[in-house]
């Protein structure tokens, strides 16, 4: 059997050709695969979007267009190579086809209907390698084991402090933390969860403190129907002739959240006849709504894959305390207020241990113009 870690920089090459995919997958997995033979990459392929030939396919079409027979070398792809009839046919027949030797897997299918290609590649002699950089492969599909796993959006947190933690002044001034190229990074962002149909979701107190767009502002821009969803949880709903960006520009994109009492007022079906959308969810105990059933709302009423969550910090404290958050992007600016009445990151909390925290899992580290990008998950 080969030696797994001869293969890192080779997966490493298939993880990175994989983002290409990012987003146009959806609601597939993000899916990248290389061909190897004496030890340098001759093909590259990843999956280009749901309904389109898989990784594997691609790459040996890449093979195949540069004139490379792939008999005797390595495949060496991200995931399982599936083995059913879905949209296309099993990967691991074109596999079997090509006269490929050996196969080196980054991480086991999670989809039982689609399981079992290690096994079948196995049986017909292909020398299969698994759990090459298993952790960076199953973070780059986080978003299909969350849609595998329950009936909830893959949430991100996307939130930018000082380096002191900070997210705005004492007085509530907080334009900018960030620097131009974080800012584009964020509309980036947006522009992908809206082309998925997702949503971008804010607390009531960050809707009347910045009267948001929540829109991705892109070049070339998006049509309309690609703007993700505008969801704000609040328990005040806005007048419907106040000033409200999302209420004039934008309200069929809009949805408000919040108990029933309010979902059911006159303000509520005001809100409704202008447009938008106002949804009942219940309250916890403590008064705050249960976000795991806002979430499962937004896939259901919306068909939400994704929930960008981009503030406040108290919307987004309940997040990670109810281990809702499954990647948080932290924009780091290199500054300092060193005003301890300024607003912070978090607060809310009240741990006397350290072991009380909310630990997470650094998973990459990324640069913006000036700031860092920290990307963390949930640890285990």
């Amino acid at each position: 059997m080969s030696d797994p870690s001869l293969f890192i920089p080779f997966m490493q090459a298939a993880l990175a050709l994989a983002e290409n995919g990012r987003w146009l997958a959806c609601p597939n997995p993000t899916v990248g695969a290389v061909l190897v033979r004496d030890g340098q990459i001759v093909a590259r392929g990843w999956h280009h979007a749901a309904g389109q030939p898989h990784a594997e396919v691609e790459c040996l079409r890449d093979a195949a267009a540069r004139g490379i027979d792939p008999r005797g070398a390595t495949l060496v792809v991200t995931l399982e190579p599936c083995n059913h009839y879905g949209k296309t046919p099993p990967c691991t027949e074109a596999v079997l086809e090509a006269g490929i030797a050996r196969v080196v897997i980054g991480l086991r299918d999670p989809n039982p209907v689609a399981a079992g290609g290690a096994e079948r590649l196995r049986a017909a002699g292909v020398e299969v390698v698994e759990g090459v950089c298993a952790q960076e492969c199953r973070d780059l599909i986080a978003d299909f084991l969350v849609w595998q796993e329950g009936k909830r959006p893959y949430v991100l947190l996307k939130l930018a402090s000082t380096l002191d933690g900070r997210i705005a002044t004492r007085n509530g001034h907080s334009r900018w933390i960030s620097c131009a190229a974080s800012r584009n990074s964020v509309h980036a962002l947006r522009a992908g969860v809206g082309r998925c149909g997702g949503a971008v979701m804010v607390g009531g107190a960050t809707l009347r403190a910045d009267n948001p767009r929540l829109t991705a502002r892109v070049e070339p821009p998006l049509p309309p129907e690609q703007q993700p969803w505008a969801c704000v949880i609040t328990s005040r709903l806005p007048a419907v002739n106040g000033d409200c960006y999302l209420l004039r520009e934008r309200a069929d994109r809009t949805v408000f959240i919040s108990t029933p009492a309010v979902a059911a007022s006159r303000l509520a079906h005001e809100l409704r006849s202008a447009g938008a959308r106002v949804l009942p969810v219940p309250a916890l105990v403590k008064g705050s709504l249960d976000m795991t059933a806002v979430l499962a709302l937004l896939r259901s009423e919306l068909g939400c894959p994704y929930v960008l969550c981009e503030g406040g910090g108290r919307l987004a404290l309940s997040l990670l305390e109810a281990g809702l958050v499954d990647e948080f992007r932290l924009h780091l600016a290199p500054r300092i207020l060193g005003d301890n009445s300024a607003v912070p990151l978090f607060d809310g909390r009240s741990p006397l241990q350290l072991d009380e925290a909310l630990h997470l899992r650094l998973g990459d580290v990324r640069r913006h113009g000036e700031d860092l990008e920290l990307i963390l998950r949930p640890r285990g």
